[in-house]
């Protein structure tokens, strides 16, 4: 099973309504984690969240909604998470609610604040592992008196290398940072070509429940975003041994921040040569950047990225 981790930011919550008919057909294949990062300071994020998680519920997506962000304005908020659950979920009990578990997270706390909230239902719960504790045990226990421990969600880059054996093994997803993040956009512009992951052709051999990733974009978060002196689109796509790779399309005029549709452009043009002389599967996202290059037009940087994330998913599922 796929559980794609998602930061709550306006066009990666797109991305996944935007998706969520392929979500839905594919239930028993996928179960997105959503990490809130904006609330209610910037109306028009919260609304993304509310109206994602809407669509969810309306097509009775499996989904993780992680209470303890640990970035973003929701972080130290989960009271007002759980308020957001109980407000506006109803009776929906298609989801569980995660929590990330760390030396710094205090998750009785968390315990407490969900066990406050009468009228609170869900599946039961999805832990993120993000360090290595030396007492798992009492971890898995306080929160098993409350409701099932159904997904142990273990960073394998941010773990020690045997600490998933700590959890029942048909319990563990394996979650890792495959990414490679370059400091510059122009900096993937040498690189064209980079490995990804192979988690997808071995997480059943493992015996794990799932496989996670933080798609085309990485671990990394950034409150803000700035003009790029170089547009970069990142699409997966599947090697001859089906281990997935991550072809990197870049500007080449790069020498300032002017002119970024026309850098756009650019980078779309080496991507639409790359899908047709590869014969490349045709996603929902493909097709639409094949749209975009046909209407010369530029969507805006968020877009892409929206667009990135599509594929993404789509990419994956079409192979487990």
């Amino acid at each position: 099973m796929y559980f794609p981790y998602i930061r709550g930011k306006q066009f990666d919550l797109i991305a996944l309504r935007e998706s969520v008919q392929l979500l839905s057909e594919n239930q028993e294949s996928i179960s997105p984690i959503i990490e809130p990062v904006k609330n209610s300071s910037n109306p028009s994020s919260t609304s993304t969240l509310r109206s994602t998680l809407g669509a969810f519920i309306q097509n009775n997506v499996n989904f993780n909604i992680i209470v303890n962000p640990a970035v973003g304005d929701f972080h130290g908020q989960t009271a007002a998470i759980l308020d957001l659950i109980t407000a506006s979920f109803g009776d929906y009990t298609n989801y569980q609610i995660g929590v990330i578990i760390n030396e710094y997270s205090d998750y009785l706390n968390v315990l407490a604040q969900i066990q406050l909230h009468e009228g609170l239902f869900y599946n039961g719960f999805t832990l993120i592992h993000t360090g290595s504790l030396n007492d798992t045990s009492a971890v898995i226990s306080a929160f098993e008196n409350i409701a099932n421990v159904l997904n142990n969600v273990v960073d394998f880059g941010n773990t020690n290398r045997r600490y998933y054996r700590n959890f029942e093994r048909t319990s563990v997803v394996s979650l890792d940072d495959f990414f490679v993040t370059q400091r510059r956009n122009s900096d993937y512009l040498p690189i064209a070509d980079s490995s990804f992951s192979d988690e997808h052709l071995y997480f059943q051999e493992e015996n794990f429940k799932g496989f996670a990733d933080y798609l085309t974009i990485g671990q990394g978060y950034s409150e803000s975003g700035f003009l790029p002196y170089a547009v970069a689109i990142h699409l997966s796509y599947a090697a001859e041994d089906n281990v997935i790779r991550v072809k990197h399309f870049v500007s080449d005029s790069n020498l300032d921040t002017s002119d970024v549709a026309g850098k756009f452009a650019e980078a779309l043009t080496k991507l639409v040569a790359w899908v047709n002389q590869n014969n490349i599967p045709q996603t929902a996202a493909i097709r639409e950047f094949l749209a975009l290059n046909d209407d010369s037009h530029f969507p805006g940087l968020g877009y892409l990225k929206k667009l990135s994330i599509m594929h993404h998913i789509e990419h994956v599922l079409s192979l487990v």
